[in-house]
C-alpha cells in the first residue's frame, strides 16, 4: 500500500516511483490491443503526512537553539487541595474581520491583546493553587501554511499578515498566556490541542514551548501529537479534544479506554471542547463534555453563516476530591474598549 502510494506498484503497470514529498494522486493508463501499456499519465499531489513530520523534525531542530527560559523560584503559598484550568477556545490568530462587513474587528494585533489581556484577568480573579492547567482547544492558528485555507477541506480563509507574521504572534500569545499562570501558581501544565484549522501548527507548537521552557521546572508541557489529551488531578480526569474528529457521544467511552485506570480512579471525569464557538455541555455517564466560546470576532463565513455565539473565556477551578468547584468568565468587549 505504502510503495503504491508512492508510485511502486508493478503488478499494476505502477513503476515510476515519485519524488519524496509527494505521492501519486492518480494514474490513467494506455493499453494496446496486444495488451502492452502504450503510454501513460502519473498525476502527483504532495505527502501531506510526509510534509507534516519534515516541517515537525526541522521546527523542532530550530527550536533547539532559540534561548530558553531561565528557572525562577516560586514564590508565595498555594493551596494544593485546588486546580484551576484555563481552557482557551479557538484563538484564530491570523484571522481578519472587518466591522463594517461583520460588525467585529479582529486581527493579530486585537487577537494578541484580548487573548492576553483576558487571561491575565482571569488569573487575577483566579484562587492561588499549586498546580494550573493552560489548554489552547485547538485552532490556535487560523491556518496552516502559506495558504490560507483550512488543510483538509480547502476552505479559503479571511487572513491578516504573512504566515511568520501569524506564528509570532501566535508564539508570544502563548508565552505571555503561560507567565500569567506562573504569576500565581506554582506549576503550569500546558496542553496544545490539535485542531482542524492547525493540524501542523499545533504540533511544533507545542515542542517550541516544550523547548522554550525545558529549563524552567515550574513549566511541563504536553508534546503528545494525538488530537486527545488528557490531564488527572487527584480524583479529576479532564480530557481534551477540538472536536472535529469524534462525536461529543463517543468521547466518555474514548477515554474510558485511552486511559482505563485513571477512569477506574477517578470520580469526576470531563471532556473539554472548542470547534463550535459556542457553550454547551451534555452528561453522559460517568463523563461530562463540554465546548467553550471563542474569544475571537466572527468572520465573513461565520456572520453569513448566522453563528452569533458570545465571546468569553473562563477560568475552571477544581478540588482533587471533589471535583470542579467554581468558575470565573470574562468576554472580549472588556478588552476591546482599549482599541
Amino acid at each position: 500500500m505504502l510503495a503504491a502510494r508512492g508510485g511502486w506498484a508493478p503488478e499494476h503497470q505502477m513503476v515510476h516511483p515519485v519524488a519524496p514529498g509527494f505521492q501519486v494522486k492518480g494514474t490513467s493508463t494506455f493499453f494496446g490491443e496486444d495488451g502492452a501499456v502504450k503510454a501513460q499519465w502519473v498525476k502527483t499531489t504532495q505527502d501531506s503526512e510526509r510534509v507534516r513530520e519534515a516541517l515537525e523534525a526541522a521546527v523542532h531542530a530550530m527550536a533547539a537553539d532559540l534561548p530558553k527560559v531561565a528557572p525562577r523560584k516560586a514564590r508565595g503559598c498555594w493551596r494544593t487541595d485546588l486546580m484551576v484550568g484555563y481552557p482557551i477556545g479557538d484563538p484564530h490568530i491570523g484571522m481578519s474581520s472587518w466591522r463594517a462587513e461583520t460588525g467585529e474587528d479582529w486581527d493579530l494585533q486585537i487577537a494578541r491583546r484580548v487573548h492576553c489581556e483576558a487571561m491575565a484577568a482571569l488569573v487575577d480573579a483566579a484562587p492561588a493553587t499549586e498546580t494550573a492547567l493552560v489548554v489552547n482547544l485547538g485552532d490556535m492558528l487560523h491556518y496552516d501554511s502559506m495558504e490560507a485555507k483550512t488543510p483538509r477541506s480547502g476552505h479559503m480563509l479571511d487572513a491578516d499578515g504573512r504566515y511568520a507574521k501569524v506564528i509570532d504572534v501566535a508564539v508570544a500569545t502563548m508565552r505571555q498566556c503561560i507567565e500569567s499562570a506562573l504569576s500565581k501558581h506554582k506549576f503550569v501544565h500546558v496542553v496544545n490541542v490539535v485542531g482542524n484549522h492547525d493540524e501542523t501548527g499545533a504540533l511544533w507548537l507545542a515542542r517550541l514551548i516544550a523547548t522554550v521552557y525545558e529549563r524552567e521546572p515550574r513549566v511541563t508541557v504536553d508534546v503528545n501529537p494525538s488530537v486527545f489529551n488528557y490531564h488527572r488531578f487527584g480524583k479529576v480526569l479532564i480530557g481534551m479534544h477540538h472536536g472535529h474528529t469524534c462525536k461529543p457521544e463517543k468521547l466518555p467511552g474514548v477515554m474510558a479506554a485511552d486511559r482505563a485506570k485513571d477512569w477506574g480512579d477517578c470520580l469526576h471525569r470531563y471532556w473539554w471542547q472548542g470547534h463550535i464557538h459556542h457553550e454547551s455541555k451534555k452528561e453522559f455517564p460517568g463523563c461530562s463534555v463540554e465546548s467553550f466560546n471563542t474569544l475571537a470576532a466572527k468572520d465573513a463565513y461565520a456572520n453569513n453563516g448566522g453563528w452569533r455565539s458570545a465571546r468569553t473565556m473562563q477560568a475552571v477551578v477544581f478540588h482533587r476530591e471533589h471535583g470542579e468547584v467554581a468558575r470565573s468568565r470574562v468576554n472580549a468587549a472588556m478588552f476591546e474598549e482599549a482599541a
